[in-house]
C-alpha cells in the first residue's frame, strides 16, 4: 500500500512527538497526515483473591476532570513492558504483585496516534507505599467486580484505556465462571 514514506517533525516533548508523515502509495499518489509518536504505555488491572479490583481516582490536566481508571503508565525509553507494569503499578497504587500476566494488547486511537497499551492482571497484592510524581493527585478504589460493572453502566468509568481493560477481563471471567 505504501511505497515510500517521510517525516517531518512538527513538535517534540519528554514523551511523544508530532511529525507530519508524507507517503507516496503505491500507485503514486501522495498522502498526508499528522500523526503522534508515542512510545508505548501499559495499564495494569490489579486482582485481590477475592475478586476485588484496584483501580484509581486521577485527576487529568488535560480535561480538567478527575477520572476513575485503571494504574498506567508510559514506556521508559528500552524498557519491557512487564517491567514497566511493576513500576508504574507500585508508584501508583504502592502495591507490588508476585504475578504480572499480559492479557492483551490494543492501540489507543491509531487514526492520530501509534501508541500501543498492553494490559497486564496484576495478582498476589502486597501493599506498601505508592511512590507518586510530584503532582500526580491519586487515590486507590479498590471495588468489588459487582461495584465496577455498576460503575461501568453508569458511565463513571470514562477512560478508554480501563473501560477497554475492564471488559476484556470481564469477557476471561465470564467465560470460567463470571465477572
Amino acid at each position: 500500500m505504501v511505497d515510500k514514506r517521510v517525516d517531518r517533525t512538527v513538535w517534540k516533548s519528554e514523551r511523544f512527538q508530532v511529525v507530519h508523515r508524507e507517503i507516496e502509495l503505491v500507485d503514486g499518489s501522495p498522502f498526508a497526515r499528522d500523526v503522534i509518536l508515542h512510545p508505548g504505555a501499559v495499564a495494569i488491572l490489579p486482582v485481590f483473591p477475592d475478586g476485588r479490583i484496584c483501580l484509581i481516582r486521577n485527576y487529568r490536566l488535560s480535561i480538567e476532570q478527575t477520572l476513575i481508571e485503571l494504574p498506567a503508565g508510559t514506556l521508559e525509553t528500552g524498557e519491557a513492558s512487564a517491567h514497566c507494569a511493576q513500576r508504574e503499578l507500585l508508584e501508583e497504587t504502592g502495591y507490588q504483585a508476585d504475578s504480572i500476566e499480559l492479557l492483551c494488547s490494543f492501540y489507543m486511537s491509531p487514526g492520530i496516534l501509534n501508541e500501543k497499551m498492553y494490559l497486564y492482571l496484576a495478582t498476589g497484592l502486597t501493599e506498601g507505599q505508592p511512590q507518586r510524581e510530584p503532582g500526580e493527585m491519586i487515590e486507590n478504589v479498590i471495588v468489588s467486580s459487582d461495584v465496577v460493572r455498576q460503575m461501568i453502566r453508569n458511565g463513571e468509568i470514562q477512560d478508554a484505556k480501563s473501560l477497554a481493560g475492564l471488559l476484556y477481563y470481564q469477557s476471561l471471567v465470564d467465560s470460567r465462571s463470571g465477572f
